[in-house]
């Protein structure tokens, strides 16, 4: 741990960290495959064969949205828990419901890190107001900070006035949980006479964090960075001092695929994030986490050499229902494969003479003779809906991460 960096894996040359990731994976696929629902997901792989990113491309997708049945058919964690539920630390519930297990692991879910680019140190005391009921928000934060060496206030949800007697009397340095939580405890303090002037320092999740919202905290005295985190694999991305973008945790391995797909996008292209994680309890591989993002270019100002994303760009699952019929990304993309001449494509659904209407936006740059009537019989075979087809140029459709745009009024 030195004074900018919580260590020396954050500043490791990229070539060196891809050979160190890609060299352990094999393991990790090999100890995933003794459980019954990774043996299914990923069938008869070569665990030793996927040694590079083109390799891992080719595993299978799992998808986030998929574990509330998966957990359903194969209870509790859908065969997914290398290590059986009797030996693990935690056994909590998200909505959904999606069943979460926690190991022993120090620092199981990668927060520590996150919480030292925010600037907590050994020594300070951290109020947490992530919710401690059976989710695991406040639980990997918990195990973040006791791992950095800070002590806790387990604050969770709720009991404002509670919490702001807490943090007047035992001075935390800072804050985790949701930023607009931090603003309902710094308007009760105020409001109440309290001092909160304790708190210098936040780190956030779980929801959005508007330039606002961070500046509003920043004049009242606390400087908060976010994260971006999932359940599944804990901490996938945190902001620096630099606030450029989000650095990629170490131990995780980060992909932008093209929605609907699992094949990876070119970097700065807007796709869906997927991540495969080393947690030798619960490891997860190639999960779609039905988020949108991007890879940034060149390295964060801070000196961390991972790579950055652009944070939360919203869903990726954009399925949506057309004349009784649903159409699904995975349809778009089934398009783009039957014509590899086209480039980025949007199905645009609006509403025509009170009907509902579906035009497939092409990228192309030169279109031969009957493509866009081959392209509309391709849609309709794959949707079983008519569409029209509107050939556009290279590099006119935005780079948002929509394959599908619903743009029909609402109400």
């Amino acid at each position: 741990m030195s004074q900018n960096h919580y260590d020396s894996l954050e500043t490791r040359d990229p070539a060196q960290r891809e050979q160190d990731e890609f060299a352990a994976l094999p393991n990790v696929l090999e100890r995933a495959l003794r459980a019954a629902g990774w043996k299914q997901q990923l069938g008869g792989i070569d665990a030793k064969a996927i040694t590079s990113r083109s390799a891992l491309a080719k595993l299978p997708i799992l998808r986030k949205s998929d574990l509330v049945a998966l957990h359903k058919q194969n209870p509790p964690f859908g065969g997914f828990n290398v290590t059986e539920p009797g030996r693990l630390v935690h056994l909590m519930m998200s909505p959904g419901p999606i069943f979460e297990p926690e190991g022993d692991e120090e620092d199981y879910a990668g927060v520590a890190r996150a919480m030292f680019a925010a600037g907590f140190r050994p020594g300070h005391v951290v109020h947490n107001c992530f919710s401690y009921h059976l989710t695991p928000g406040a639980w990997m934060f918990e195990a973040g900070s006791r791992a950095l060496g800070c002590a806790v206030i387990p604050g969770g949800t709720g009991n404002t006035e509670q919490q702001v007697e807490a943090i007047a009397h035992l001075k935390p340095d800072g804050y985790v949980g949701t930023p607009d939580f931090l603003k309902v405890l710094l308007d009760t303090a105020k409001g109440s006479g309290k001092d909160a002037s304790s708190l210098r320092r936040g780190l956030v999740s779980g929801a959005a964090f508007p330039a606002s919202l961070r500046q509003e905290l920043s004049d009242r005295g606390v400087e908060v960075l976010q994260c971006y985190a999932i359940a599944e694999t804990g901490v996938i991305a945190y902001e620096t001092e630099a606030r450029e973008g989000l650095v990629v945790n170490e131990n995780l391995i980060v992909e932008i695929v093209r929605p609907g797909t699992g094949d990876p996008v070119p970097e700065g292209e807007v796709g869906e994030l997927v991540v495969t994680s080393f947690d030798p309890h619960y490891p997860m591989i190639r999960l779609a986490t039905g988020d949108l993002s991007a890879i940034m270019p060149g390295r964060s100002p801070c000196g961390r050499t991972n790579m950055r994303i652009k944070g939360w760009m919203g869903r990726a699952d954009q399925t949506t229902k057309v004349k009784g019929m649903f159409v699904r990304p995975e349809q778009v993309a089934e398009v783009a494969k039957r014509h590899p001449e086209l480039g980025r494509l949007r199905l645009v659904v609006s509403r025509q003479g009170e009907q509902d209407a579906m035009t497939l936006q092409a990228e192309c740059g030169a279109p031969a003779g009957g493509l866009a009537d081959a392209v509309a019989a391709s849609l309709q075979s794959v949707t079983k809906l008519k569409g029209a087809v509107a050939l556009v140029p290279p590099g006119s459709l935005a780079n948002d991460g929509k394959v599908i745009a619903d743009e029909r009024p609402i109400g």
